[in-house]
């Protein structure tokens, strides 16, 4: 505990993250990140295309 406090973490902050990823191992937390990375890439181009759909849909009916 002398360790979480050092870098103050919470003790409720680590026993969270203990019970989140308590059970896995680096390779499954790697991947975990690249997938959550990757999620977030995803989320970004289909915000930014949904934009675009908006912006065309407007210069379609003469808006712009």
């Amino acid at each position: 505990m002398d360790a979480i406090r050092q870098v103050r973490i919470t003790e409720q902050t680590y026993y969270r993250w203990r019970k989140q990823y308590g059970g896995m191992g680096a390779d499954q937390l790697k991947e975990l990140k690249r997938l959550q990375k990757e999620n977030e890439r995803v989320r970004k181009a289909v915000s930014d295309l949904t934009l675009d759909k908006l912006i065309l849909k407007e210069a379609a009916r003469g808006n712009f």
